[in-house]
């Protein structure tokens, strides 16, 4: 990398061998975890996490209470852990008319979207008395995760919770950790009592989606577990698959820009802030444009002091992200759809066909009117998204993450006398002839019954 003033982001020059080096260094540290949460390293963290889930599968709510108690310096009874739906209403109550209005708006967004995207079982084939389809049907109890952190996000809230009721979701229960007082963040509450959720779990994270998967003596089991979180969160998530669903292993935020001569440096800039104040976020451009780079690393140090997270987007700037020029737009896309980043913005004089090159992202932003923030927060597709290189074969939180199918199968007795045969010598070839007779015992007492009636004649 080159070395720039302090406040900048580093560029390499992807056209040379080195610098094809330090690029694929750059997407293999951000996909490894190298990047998490307040620099914490990754190495105790898969052995912390097992401890908490095999004491809260030993002890049930003496544990959730026991490491709420250690890690937030509270001690709740185990109904205690359980927000009353009392207190719910009472904080949607006193809550600012101008807040949930801006909510409702970005719920109706959500609503629209989500609805439009829901999948529906097709017609069913039909031939010669097979039919065959498709079922989908809502999970019956699912569990949102809010984190609670440095700041609240109501904005999590709503992209979890909104497509699980589009769903038709059972029971939506809300988890977040205590903040101020014991309590979570007032806007949590807010906004479950804005959404109609009267569940909502307040206890140390990893404990309390310990419970939601294996369940305990107050707290029953849910179908799914989604939403953000930091490395224990995450690892907890990763250790609770199997015994519960998950939406993705999500990491530290990040985006990747496409940018040509084209793009004004000031807006790539602050994108790039953007999305590196997550703190852990990384942010990187690719550009067939050394020109612009140079103009965006400019543009970088001057935006930067203004902002207030100044010292986590200079470690964000210097260590997780990275301009990198490379020969051409084509290579670009080979580099994005590589790092096959959370979000992706294109900002290029024909959008469109570098859209058409893309494979892998989570969420894509086309034009120069589209900011990721759009997204985060308004535009309605849900900002839960994959990360650390998961975009080649995770997709971005819906709808349908709480649907399940169930394929039908559907036959007449002429349909099986016709296949049966197949079916059995089908079986016999793999040594399973249970399988067989039950097709062929079908035939069998058909043919009886045939038998029967000719006899009685």
């Amino acid at each position: 990398m080159r070395k720039v003033a302090a406040m900048a982001i580093p560029i390499i020059q992807a056209r040379t061998a080195r610098g094809r080096a330090q690029a694929l260094a750059l997407r293999d540290r951000l996909r490894g975890g190298g990047l998490t949460a307040s620099g914490q390293g990754q190495g105790d963290i898969p052995e912390a996490v097992a401890a908490i889930i095999a004491d809260v599968a030993r002890r049930g709510d003496a544990a959730v209470v026991d490491w709420t108690r250690r890690l937030h310096g509270i001690r709740p009874t185990p109904r205690q852990l359980w927000v009353s739906p009392a207190e719910i209403r009472a904080a949607h109550r006193a809550a600012d008319p101008a807040f949930l209005r801006l909510m409702r708006g970005a719920a109706a967004n959500i609503r629209r979207y989500q609805r439009r995207i829901m999948i529906q079982a097709p017609a069913p084939i039909c031939a010669g008395g097979r039919q065959l389809g498709v079922r989908y049907t809502p999970l019956a109890r699912v569990a949102m995760h809010v984190p609670g952190g440095k700041a609240a996000y109501p904005s999590s809230l709503l992209m979890t919770v909104v497509p699980a009721q589009v769903a038709g979701v059972g029971e939506i229960v809300i988890v977040t950790p205590p903040g101020p007082g014991g309590k979570p963040r007032a806007v949590v509450l807010e906004l479950a009592g804005e959404l109609g959720v009267q569940r909502v779990l307040c206890a140390a994270g990893v404990a309390a989606l310990a419970a939601l998967a294996i369940g305990t003596q107050t707290i029953a089991p849910v179908d799914k577990i989604v939403g953000p979180g930091n490395a224990y969160v995450t690892e907890a998530k990763r250790q609770l698959l199997g015994r519960v669903g998950i939406d993705s292993t999500a990491g530290p935020s990040e985006v990747l820009i496409i940018a040509d001569a084209s793009a004004r440096p000031e807006w790539v800039a602050a994108d790039l802030l953007a999305q590196a104040e997550h703190d852990p976020g990384s942010a990187v451009l690719v550009t067939d444009s050394f020109a612009l780079a140079q103009k965006v690393q400019t543009a970088v140090g001057q935006l930067l002091p203004k902002l207030q997270r100044r010292a986590a987007l200079e470690k964000a700037m210097a260590e997780y992200s990275a301009i990198i020029v490379v020969g051409s737009l084509a290579q670009a896309c080979q580099v994005a759809n590589d790092f096959a980043p959370e979000h992706l913005q294109i900002l290029t004089r024909r959008p469109r066909e570098v859209l058409a090159a893309i494979r892998n992202a989570g969420a894509i932003f086309i034009g120069p009117y589209t900011p990721v923030p759009l997204g985060d927060y308004w535009a309605g597709p849900s900002h839960v998204l994959p990360t650390g290189g998961t975009a080649r074969f995770f997709s971005p939180l819906s709808v349908n993450d709480f649907l399940k199918a169930s394929s039908l199968v559907e036959y007449d007795a002429a349909a099986l006398a016709a296949d049966a045969p197949k079916v059995a010598r089908f079986a016999c070839y793999e040594g399973l002839t249970a399988h067989a007779q039950a097709v062929e015992i079908r035939l069998e007492k058909k043919d009886r019954h045939k038998d029967t009636k000719s006899t009685k004649k």
